[in-house]
């Protein structure tokens, strides 16, 4: 036999892709061609397997191989084929059992020494394998964990090319090796800050505990020190526990990430995204070279993304933003093929009112122009800011805040409150593809929502300028979210005023 099969499988964004592996031996002279859209990283595999499999004690075939990933127009990227390849050019080769070969998916990289070292996007793959009808997966044994939280798959960790060949009939020896551990980027932190160890801000932390409950976008201005960090920080707290649909998807995410640690299984806490301000276009909504990678916005998906001193932000980062805000997806195109990522996160942007910060109240401390003020909070253009549904002051806290005896309310009882509004918002929304306020059209909104006395408060915003039609209905869904918090059955004229009040940057209280 001087051809062997098996399968492996390409991701392109989210999306796997089965892709068929074919090696071809010839009476010619000795050579390794590599065919189907390799990407630089794919066609140095023909060097890393032919060391694999010297290596783990296998005589590499002296013909001429041809290795054809199939469908050849499909761009493959990665290490991820090494194992596939290697396992088709043994079959070929008779070293291998074909038959057998073909009835697997392979995943994983190949060190030098015949080791098999884990690779990103597992999770994906194996669903995308067990979708196509080909359950059983090889993986290293880093990554057998991850694999097995996909149901239905058949999952063979291995921690060596030669274990892998032994299993289809190849006379080697397979050495006692210890496996390669999987080294991820990231590491998260276990300590979840609690809202109760927050002084004074009542008026913020009732806008958190809002956003928290409608899933809205919010946008915090004040100076140094006034709590916005530690309120952002916080906002996860509040959030419910992520469904098994969305489990999956933040967890694949991050699986090709390479941020997610599968001994804990799926991940059911929304996550925290935080980047830096420095932080370039790539590393926020994704990129680099050849098949772009998940950023922040995406690895956020389901959670929080928090953008600290967010007029300092690259503008061209900060208008990326807004294909998310409104569709929910991350569209990253490049000339080696476009990529799509989720991306339902909640934005948190934080702000100084000036460069210095001291812009508050009067401001007679402020030593910037008034151009400057103007300029430095212009960098958050007003489209972007015309989707962020809460917008509120955060003022100093005051001596009389710091001396008040009461003890705070601890995310445990604010998180109950937003699991009890939700629960009201997705029986309402039951039928429909939305579960939060924040997720539902305008349309939706305008057909079921009856005119009410808050409305003309409304209309005259809207006749004033001070409101876009966008902001009508974002007003109209805080309103919503309001009632639901309130055990009301419609927003009425407090729900409506509130939710005004909170999208002009109005000083609100609880």
């Amino acid at each position: 036999m001087s051809l062997g099969r098996t399968f492996a499988v390409s991701l392109v964004g989210l999306t796997g892709h089965l892709v068929e592996v074919e090696a071809h031996l010839a009476a010619s002279l000795p050579a390794f061609t590599l065919v189907g859209l390799p990407d630089a990283s794919l066609a140095e595999a023909r060097d890393r397997v032919r060391a694999a499999v010297s290596s783990s004690g296998m005589p590499w075939p002296n013909r001429r191989i041809t290795v054809n990933l199939s469908p050849a127009a499909l761009p493959k990227a990665g290490a991820s084929f090494d194992l596939a390849i290697a396992v088709a050019t043994l079959a070929a080769a008779g070293i291998c059992d074909p038959a057998s070969t073909s009835l697997a998916v392979h995943l994983g990289e190949l060190g030098l020494d015949g080791r098999l070292r884990p690779v990103r996007g597992v999770l994906p793959a194996v669903a995308a394998a067990v979708a196509a009808g080909h359950p059983r997966v090889v993986v290293p044994t880093a990554n057998a964990d991850e694999a097995r939280l996909v149901p239905g798959a058949r999952v063979v960790g291995a921690s060596t090319l030669a274990e892998v060949a032994h299993s289809y009939g190849a006379e080697v020896e397979v050495p006692t090796v210890l496996p390669v551990i999987q080294v991820h980027e990231t590491v998260r932190p276990v300590h979840v800050p609690d809202l109760g160890e927050v002084i004074g801000q009542r008026a913020a932390r009732w806008a958190i505990e809002v956003a928290a409950a409608g899933g809205h976008h919010l946008l915090m201005v004040g100076p140094p020190g006034a709590g916005k960090t530690m309120l952002a920080a916080r906002l996860p707290g509040l959030l419910p526990d992520l469904d098994e649909a969305a489990a999956v998807e933040v967890t694949a995410v991050h699986s090709v990430a390479g941020t997610f640690e599968a001994g804990d299984g799926l991940l059911r806490r929304p996550p925290f995204e935080d980047p830096h301000h420095t932080a370039t276009p790539a590393a926020v909504v994704g990129g680099g070279s050849g098949l772009p990678r998940p950023g922040a916005a995406s690895r956020a998906h389901r959670g929080v993304l928090f953008m600290d001193e967010a007029p300092e932000f690259s503008p061209r980062v900060l208008q990326t933003l807004r294909q998310p805000l409104e569709h929910g997806e991350m569209v990253i195109h490049r000339a080696g093929g476009t990529a799509r990522y989720p991306a339902r996160f909640q934005l948190v942007l934080a702000a100084n009112p000036c460069p210095c910060g001291r812009a508050v109240g009067k401001g007679l401390e402020c030593t910037c122009s008034a151009l400057a003020r103007r300029r430095y909070f212009s960098r958050l253009s007003g489209p972007l800011l015309d989707r962020v549904d809460v917008q509120l002051e955060v003022l100093p806290v005051s001596r009389a805040d710091r001396l008040d005896g009461g003890a705070p309310e601890t995310s445990a009882s604010v998180a109950a409150r937003v699991a009890r509004a939700r629960a009201v918002a997705a029986e309402r929304l039951v039928g429909t593809p939305w579960t939060t306020n924040a997720e539902v059209p305008g349309s939706w909104l305008r057909a079921h929502a009856a005119p009410g006395p808050g409305h003309r408060d409304l209309e005259r915003a809207l006749d004033s300028g001070l409101l876009s039609l966008r902001g009508v209905d974002r007003v109209l869904k805080v309103a919503w979210t309001l009632a639901d918090l309130a055990g009301c059955d419609r927003p009425g004229r407090e729900q409506v005023g509130q939710a005004l009040l909170l999208r002009t940057r109005g000083q609100v209280g609880a």
